[in-house]
C-alpha cells in the first residue's frame, strides 16, 4: 500500500483548539476523506441504478421472457 501526503491550510486558532482537545488531526482528515469517497460512490451507484431502471422499464415482457428462456437452454 502506498501513501501520498495531503496538506491543507487552516486558521492557527482552529489548529490550536484542535491540539488543545488532543484531536488527532491526521485521523480526522483520513476519516473525513474516506466518508466523502463513500458518499460519492453511493451517489454514483444510485445514478447508475436509476439509468438502468429507466432502460429496463422500456423492455417488453416478451423480450425478457425470451431472454430468460434462451439463458436456461444454454446451460
Amino acid at each position: 500500500m502506498s501513501f501520498v501526503t495531503v496538506s491543507a491550510k487552516v486558521r492557527r486558532e482552529l489548529w490550536e483548539r484542535l491540539k488543545g482537545y488532543g484531536v488527532n488531526i491526521s485521523e480526522v482528515i483520513k476519516r473525513s476523506l474516506e466518508e466523502e469517497v463513500r458518499r460519492r460512490e453511493e451517489e454514483e451507484a444510485r445514478r447508475l441504478l436509476g439509468e438502468a431502471s429507466k432502460r429496463l422499464r422500456k423492455l417488453k415482457e416478451e423480450e425478457v421472457v425470451e431472454s430468460v428462456r434462451k439463458s436456461r437452454e444454454g446451460r
